[in-house]
C-alpha cells in the first residue's frame, strides 16, 4: 500500500506535506503532487500536513478516487523529486475549496 494524492491538490499545490516524508516519495510536477507508490512507506506524516485534505492510503481511496493510484504511479516516474517546501501558487486559496479539477490536471 502506499498513500495518494488525488485530485484536491491540483492547482493549489501546498507543499507542507513534503517536508515531513522521510523517504522523499513526493514527485512535483506542473500544478500539483504526486507520491511515488515505490518510495511510500505508509507512515502517514503527510497526510495531517495537506490543507486541502489531498492525500489519502490507497486503500482507502473512494470507488471514485481509486485512479488515482495509478495516475500517482504514472506521473511520479515523469516528475522531479520534492524535498522542500515551497510557496503554493498564489491563487491556490481559490482552488482548495473547487472539485473536479481532473481537466486542470498539466502534465
Amino acid at each position: 500500500m502506499a498513500y495518494v494524492v488525488s485530485e484536491a491538490c491540483i492547482k493549489c499545490k501546498f507543499t507542507d506535506c513534503v517536508e515531513v516524508c522521510p523517504t522523499d516519495a513526493f514527485r512535483e510536477g506542473p500544478n500539483m503532487l504526486v507520491i511515488n507508490p515505490g518510495e511510500c512507506v505508509d507512515c502517514g506524516l503527510c497526510v495531517p500536513e495537506c490543507p486541502v485534505a489531498a492525500i489519502a492510503l490507497d486503500a482507502d481511496l473512494a470507488p471514485a478516487q481509486r485512479p488515482w493510484a495509478q495516475l500517482n504511479a504514472e506521473l511520479a516516474a515523469l516528475w522531479p523529486s520534492i524535498v522542500e517546501k515551497k510557496p503554493p501558487p498564489p491563487d491556490a486559496e481559490a482552488w482548495a475549496e473547487r472539485a473536479d479539477k481532473l481537466a486542470l490536471l498539466e502534465r
